[in-house]
């Protein structure tokens, strides 16, 4: 299954063919990006655990399309430290598409565009910052 496949007539994609998607949405960003996010992992699950949604005052897993989990850049990330998990983002598979339903975007736009956001976080943008940013594009 090639990126920008329609999914207009086919089920909705498994775990692993998401997976496959947010990969293929990583490697779709500018090399210059990407070069300084070699160590994220991307990681997908249907929904966030319950301990994730509490910690941020989520009451629905539908309230979160992802979620960037590590040490980021602002928080010294290129410090080795023993013991230390590896940066992560998570794309909640169930949570995008439920988005994509009442949405004009792609899929792929859709993950790219959360992915985008999560890989935000690792560079120490707040949501406000990025918020900001995406208003100053438009």
């Amino acid at each position: 299954m090639a990126s920008g496949t329609p999914w207009d007539d086919r089920p909705a994609p498994t775990l692993d063919e998401f997976e496959m998607l947010g990969r293929e949405a990583f490697d779709s960003l500018p090399e210059e990006f990407r070069s300084l996010c070699n160590d994220i992992q991307i990681a997908v699950a249907d929904f966030a655990d319950r301990n994730v949604l509490e910690s941020l005052g989520l009451s629905s897993p539908y309230q979160l399309l992802g979620l960037f989990e590590g040490i980021g850049m602002a928080q010294g990330a290129t410090e080795i430290r023993t013991g230390q998990m590896p940066n992560r983002i998570w794309l909640y598979r169930r949570a995008i598409l439920e988005y994509w339903i009442d949405c004009e975007d792609s899929l792929d736009a859709i993950i790219q565009h959360v992915l985008v956001h999560e890989i935000g976080h690792h560079f120490g943008l707040s949501d406000d910052d990025m918020e900001a940013i995406e208003a100053e594009a438009d």
